[in-house]
């Protein structure tokens, strides 16, 4: 099949328009005709090469929805016709440990959407059935992408590190998974402190969900926060003064980063030994969990605050996203 995208031809190009041909499809693969693909700050990382991985000509794109159009004769529970989602996962070994136990997004041979193939800023993209979700009936497909890639990522950990509706929790950067944390923990029943390090974002911020707007540039207002939070999760892929944020935590407090920070975590030890607490980290989702992700937001009605491009303005809107105006999440509609 001869799909039309769009690709970089260097670290940092514009993506032009790139047709390439799919192999024969696999027994236990999809295609995917793509009607949204939301853009996310991981493909500005692959785009850049910022994580050395990436190859050329390179078509991003890994928060996709849109309707099977073909299926292989072993795909389990798919048909064509069906709306589903792929993120940054398109397939799992299926056979190890992690895949056997639930847990596909921890598979060590996991293919991810844009690591050494062509991503959904195209007009067709092709997983394997386990990692083409099905969406739930009523689901707005113009928000839907982003909760693929930035939801996933953010829920996973309010979902699998036991953290509990009398909680007092912390967000660290209201962006793209901010504020999609945001929303997620007030609906669990947490109370929420945001950490942001713009004013202008207040008033939006405090409507999202939290409780409390903390200016992440003063050290005066950290300190002011000192042993309050039972969980923290930082969404920022910067280094910061992290001791400064470890020592908001309350005794057995839980510090939890998916921002993909490059730079090594300084984290002073006895910032952890004094209170007993623990740093952890995370990808996205799990196939299934991503499943409840979804049921989660139908039944509050969450979905990402977005902005629509058609996809061939992909440039203009990449542009966007660098200079820091995306409100919050950018989605590309397949024209």
């Amino acid at each position: 099949m001869n799909v039309k995208a769009y690709a970089a031809e260097k670290a940092g190009g514009k993506l032009k328009p790139f047709d390439y041909e799919l192999p024969q499809l696999g027994k236990e693969e999809v295609d995917i005709k793509v009607h949204y693909c939301g853009l996310c700050h991981s493909d500005l990382s692959m785009l850049n090469n910022d994580w050395g991985n990436t190859t050329y000509p390179f078509v991003p794109g890994h928060e996709i929805v849109g309707e099977v159009i073909a299926a292989g004769t072993e795909v389990k529970g798919l048909k064509v016709g069906d709306l589903v989602g792929v993120g940054w996962f398109s397939s799992s070994c299926m056979h190890c440990p992690s895949c056997m136990g639930g847990e596909q997004h921890l598979c060590g041979e996991a293919q991810g959407v844009i690591v050494g193939r062509h991503g959904g800023f195209a007009s067709h993209v092709r997983a394997h059935w386990s990692w083409a979700i099905a969406l739930p009936e009523g689901t707005d497909m113009s928000k839907a992408g982003p909760l693929l890639c930035g939801g996933a990522t953010v829920f996973n950990p309010i979902l699998n590190t036991g953290v509990r509706p009398t909680d007092k929790v912390g967000v660290i950067g209201i962006g793209g998974l901010g504020h999609l944390a945001l929303k997620f923990l007030k609906y669990w029943g947490c109370e929420v402190v945001a950490f942001s390090s713009n004013p202008d974002k207040t008033e939006e911020i405090l409507a999202m969900g939290a409780s409390k707007v903390v200016n992440s540039r003063s050290a005066e207002s950290l300190a002011q926060m000192k042993g309050q939070l039972d969980f923290i999760i930082n969404t920022t892929n910067v280094s910061l003064d992290w001791n400064a944020y470890l020592s908001c935590l309350a005794p057995n407090g839980r510090f939890h980063t998916v921002g993909a920070v490059l730079e090594p975590m300084q984290i002073p030890a006895f910032s952890l030994i004094g209170g007993q607490k623990s740093v952890g980290g995370s990808p996205v989702a799990s196939p299934s969990d991503m499943l409840k992700m979804f049921e989660f937001c139908l039944r509050h009605n969450i979905y990402p605050q977005v902005q629509e491009f058609p996809m061939s303005q992909i440039n203009e809107a990449i542009a966007h996203l660098e200079a820091g105006k995306a409100r919050y999440r950018i989605v590309l509609k397949n024209d």
